[in-house]
């Protein structure tokens, strides 16, 4: 039976195309952003790794905006509703975004995946010794959000040091980690 004549996967699309839709209405969020301006220049005599790591000291504050309970909260919370996020699974995305406010030179990305396992939860329930599923799911986003920013910072710091090379770095810069949760299929 194809797909046009099987009415299982045509309820199964119908069912996920209105949970998206109520859940788009609801207001629950699927992403959790730090967003963090540099506005201080650095001297004109600042070196390259000076430099590299002014934009990195941007990187870390906007993790921890993003790592904090209200922020990184929300999607933690998921993991409690029944039905969210079946049995614990989920996958996501963390990415680094930084952005040249006073240069010619378009945005940098790195972005770098991330699963969330029954297992991992499982792991967090024994560490926290709580049976909250919004607490161990916390605690496990926050490992898979640090760990996801170093391997997409990794990816995006050669573009980051051409920046510098370029000068593009001398104005204002603004960088934004985004954590992206959605659940396994």
């Amino acid at each position: 039976m194809g797909f046009r004549t099987n009415p299982d996967r045509i309820l199964e699309n119908i069912d996920r195309d209105r949970s998206r839709r109520e859940e788009e209405s609801a207001g629950y969020e699927r992403q959790a952003t730090g967003r963090e301006l540099d506005t201080d220049v650095p001297d004109s005599d600042a070196t390259t790794s000076e430099r590299v790591k002014r934009v990195f000291r941007a990187v870390e504050r906007a993790y921890v905006k993003a790592a904090q309970r209200d922020a990184l909260g929300a999607l933690a919370a998921r993991f409690q509703s029944i039905g969210d996020i079946p049995h614990h699974h989920a996958r996501g995305d963390v990415s680094v975004q930084v952005r040249y406010l006073d240069a010619s030179r378009r945005e940098d990305v790195g972005m770098a995946p991330f699963e969330v396992t029954p297992d991992e939860i499982q792991e967090a329930r024994k560490e926290s010794g709580t049976s909250r599923a919004d607490v161990n799911a916390l605690r496990v986003l926050r490992l898979k959000l640090r760990s996801g920013v170093m391997s997409a910072y990794q990816k995006v710091e050669p573009r980051v040091r051409d920046a510098v090379r370029d000068r593009a770095d001398l104005g204002h810069v603004e960088v934004q980690v985004t954590a992206d949760l959605r659940p396994a299929r």
